[in-house]
C-alpha cells in the first residue's frame, strides 16, 4: 500500500537523533520503496545551511552509519532531492512564516517530528498552530523523555493538547518498534500453545534488561539531569512489561491495544519509601574496562558534577495486583557501563513439580523462554532432552530462531516502523496521554525516596553486571538474574 504524499519537518535536523537514526531510517523506506514519490523532509536547524549544505553534512552521516553495502550511490541520489532544510529557531513566532511559505498544501499529510529537548514542545507545539499550520492531516511527534516528573509531563501534555488532538499525537518509544517487540505479541496472541501457560500458576518470574557498554557518550550534562530511572525505566522498560503482561485484546486497534496496557500500569503495586530501600537498586558506574580497554569512572565523565549522585544503573522488583500476575515478581533492571550490550525479556517458567529424572532438579528442571531484542534480535525456548547414552539423563537444549537467519533479509529499524505508522496514522506503537501519566505515577515515588535519602548510589565497576545488591535482590526470592542462572 503506497505512502501518501507527505512533508515531514524534522524539528532538530541537525541533531545526533536526526542523523544517527531518522534521516538513515527515511534514506532506507526510499530506497526499499518502488513507489516513493510525493516525500518531503524539510530538516529544521539554527545553523544558517542552505539545502545542498545539509543534505552534504546528512551524506556524510549516512556514510558513518550504515553499513557499507547498505549505501548506494544511485538510491542516495533518488533520495537526496527530498531533503530541504530551513533555517529557524523554534522559539521565535516570526520564523514560523518561512515555514509555512514551504508548506502550502494543506492536504498533503504533515510530521512535526520534535527531535528537540522537551523543554521546547511547547514552545515550537504553540508557534506550529498560531502559524495555521496544524492541518486536519498534521501529526506531532514527541520524542522521550517527555518532563521530568509526573507534573511536567502533564504541562508539557496539556500545552500540546491545546494545539493537537490526541488522535494526532505520536509519542514514541523506539524499543515498541523493534521486530522483537512485534514478534512478542505474535507470539502470545498468535499460538495456542502459550496463553494456558501465561500466567501465575505457571510463569515463576520475568525479567527484562536493557543494558549498554557506553557511558555517556558526550551527553553528560543532560544525562545527569536524567539518570537511568526516567531515561529508561519510565518508558522503555515499563513499556515491555505492559506488552509481555498485558490481557489478550479483542483486536490490534490503537485504543483497544492501549486500554490493556493502562490496565497493567494501573496494577503495577505502588511502592512506598521502605519498599523503595528493599525493593529498588540504584547504582553509580566507576571507573573499569570495556571490551579490555580501561574507561573512566561517571564522576570522571566530562560534564559529570564531582558529587553527582545521579543513577547509571536501576534493578527494581515490581508486582502486578491482578488476577493473572499476582504473586510472580517483574525484575526490571537497565544500566550502562555494563558487561555487554543486551536487551532481552526472559520469561522463567516453574519447575516440573515432581522431577523423577536423574540430575535435575528445581529451577535446572524449569523452562525458560528468551525474548532478544539486541543486538540480534530472535526467540529462544530452553527445553529439556535427553542426553544421548544408556542413562536417562537430561539436559537443557534451546530451540533458537535468529530472525536474520530465518528470513533472509534485512530487518526493519525501529525508527523505519514507526515514522512509517506515523505517516499512515496508526497509534498503536505509540502511548497515549493516560498512560504516560501511569507510568509517571508509579516511577515519581522512587525519585521522591531517592531524594530523601542522603546515601549515594551504590558503586559498580564498569564492565560488570550492575551492583551486587542487584544479585541479592533475586537472591531474596530465591532466583538469580540470567546470566548468573
Amino acid at each position: 500500500m503506497a505512502l501518501p504524499a507527505f512533508d515531514f519537518v524534522l524539528f532538530g535536523g541537525g541533531g545526533d537523533l536526526a542523523m544517527r537514526k531518522l534521516i538513515p531510517a527515511l534514506y532506507y523506506r526510499h530506497r526499499d520503496s518502488p513507489d516513493a514519490q510525493g516525500w518531503r523532509v524539510i530538516a529544521i536547524g539554527r545553523e544558517a545551511l542552505n539545502d545542498e549544505q545539509y543534505r552534504q553534512r546528512a551524506e556524510q552521516h549516512c556514510r558513518q552509519y550504515l553499513p557499507a553495502a547498505d549505501f548506494s550511490e544511485a538510491a542516495w541520489q533518488r533520495f537526496v532531492p527530498c531533503l530541504e532544510y530551513q533555517r529557524l529557531d523554534g522559539t521565535v513566532p516570526d520564523d514560523y512564516a518561512a515555514l509555512a511559505q514551504r508548506l502550502q498544501d494543506p492536504q498533503r499529510v504533515r510530521v512535526f517530528y520534535l527531535a528537540t529537548a522537551p523543554s521546547l514542545f511547547t514552545a515550537i507545539c504553540g508557534n506550529l498552530g498560531a502559524a495555521g499550520l496544524v492541518t486536519p492531516n498534521a501529526r506531532v511527534v514527541l520524542e522521550k523523555p517527555l518532563g521530568r516528573d509526573r507534573a511536567s509531563a502533564q504541562r508539557i501534555n496539556e500545552d500540546v493538547g491545546r494545539v493537537f488532538a490526541e488522535e494526532q499525537i505520536f509519542r514514541i518509544d523506539h524499543y515498541l518498534g523493534k521486530e522483537t517487540v512485534q514478534n512478542l505479541i505474535a507470539l502470545r496472541f498468535g499460538n495456542l500453545l502459550f496463553e494456558p501457560l501465561w500466567n501465575r500458576a505457571w510463569v515463576r518470574d520475568v525479567q527484562i534488561t536493557i543494558a549498554e557498554t557506553v557511558g555517556v557518550e558526550g551527553r553528560g550534562e543532560f544525562y545527569d539531569n536524567a539518570g537511568a530511572l526516567r531515561d529508561m525505566v519510565q518508558n522503555h522498560l515499563l513499556q515491555l512489561l505492559c506488552i509481555v503482561a498485558m490481557e489478550p485484546p479483542a483486536n490490534i486497534e490503537a485504543d483497544t491495544m492501549r486500554d490493556e496496557k493502562l490496565k497493567v500500569l494501573r496494577s503495577l503495586r505502588p511502592l512506598s519509601t521502605d519498599d523503595v530501600a528493599t525493593r529498588v537498586v540504584r547504582g553509580q558506574y566507576r571507573a573499569g574496562a570495556i571490551a579490555g580497554k580501561p574507561v573512566p569512572g561517571y564522576l570522571e565523565e566530562p560534564g559529570i558534577p564531582a558529587q553527582s549522585r545521579t543513577e547509571t544503573f536501576v534493578a527494581i522488583r515490581a508486582e502486578l495486583d491482578n488476577w493473572r500476575w499476582s504473586g510472580v515478581p517483574f525484575f526490571l533492571r537497565t544500566g550502562k557501563r555494563m558487561s555487554e550490550r543486551l536487551a532481552e525479556i526472559v520469561v522463567n517458567f516453574r519447575a516440573v513439580p515432581h522431577p523423577i529424572l536423574p540430575n535435575v532438579a528445581g529451577s535446572a528442571a524449569a523452562n525458560r523462554l528468551v525474548i532478544s531484542l539486541q543486538p540480534n534480535e530472535g526467540l529462544r525456548l530452553d527445553l529439556m532432552a535427553k542426553v544421548p547414552g544408556e542413562s536417562m539423563q537430561i539436559q537443557p537444549i534451546p530451540l533458537d530462531v535468529a530472525f536474520a537467519e530465518t528470513y533472509h533479509m534485512r530487518p526493519w529499524d525501529a525508527y523505519e516502523r514507526l515514522i512509517m505508522d506515523v505517516i499512515r496514522g496508526r497509534l498503536t506503537l505509540f502511548m497515549r496521554r493516560d498512560e504516560l501519566d501511569a507510568a509517571w505515577a508509579w516511577v515519581e515515588p522512587i525519585m521522591q525516596a531517592w531524594e530523601k535519602q542522603p546515601l549515594p548510589p551504590k558503586s559498580y565497576p564498569a564492565g560488570t553486571w550492575g551492583p551486587t545488591a542487584s544479585s541479592a535482590l533475586l537472591a531474596r526470592d530465591g532466583l538469580a538474574w540470567h546470566e548468573e542462572s
